[in-house]
């Protein structure tokens, strides 16, 4: 390939990646704070089920896992931005209420969540926001499970069924 061809090739990639970045929606009124981290070995976990009722869990993961602690906050009107995890998430609400939205819903139905509420972020390319749409702050805390020395958070292109 000739020098012409591999410029023209690295600015329309460059280009690329840069309308990604310019498009992507960064939060605002919103601050995350890590409380604790730890690195985990393969995980192979099952729970029983109980008498009562039954119940089961199952976690397996290949190779190192990082888990993240973090207590979230948004003030009136704060948002997340649009955005995605490459693990799953357990959010806790803990003040406030939270509005979740997720990327792919064409009727970008609201779903709020209150304090002792929780809801799971399936991470992967599951594209979503949280916003504080109460007039009091939010704050929840959130337990992450990601591969091993992974972006924790990916920042991505508003949804183009929502309106912010």
């Amino acid at each position: 390939m000739n020098n012409r061809l591999w410029l023209t090739a690295a600015l329309v990639l460059g280009a690329g990646m840069y309308a990604e970045v310019a498009t992507a929606t960064p939060p605002a009124g919103f601050t995350s704070t890590t409380l604790a981290t730890a690195t985990y070995e393969e995980i192979d976990v099952k729970a029983s089920s109980h008498p009562e009722g039954e119940w089961q869990a199952k976690l397996k993961t290949h190779g190192e896992s990082d888990l993240y602690v973090q207590s979230n906050a948004w003030i009136p009107g704060g948002t997340s931005g649009w955005h995605t995890h490459p693990g799953f998430s357990l959010i806790t609400v803990t003040a406030g209420a939270v509005t979740a939205y997720h990327g792919d819903d064409p009727t970008c139905t609201p779903h709020v969540y209150t304090v002792g509420m929780g809801f799971i972020d399936r991470g992967g390319d599951h594209v979503h926001l949280i916003r504080n749409e109460g007039a009091v702050e939010a704050r929840s805390i959130t337990v992450q499970l990601i591969p091993d020395a992974a972006a924790r958070r990916i920042d991505a292109p508003a949804s183009g069924f929502c309106g912010f």
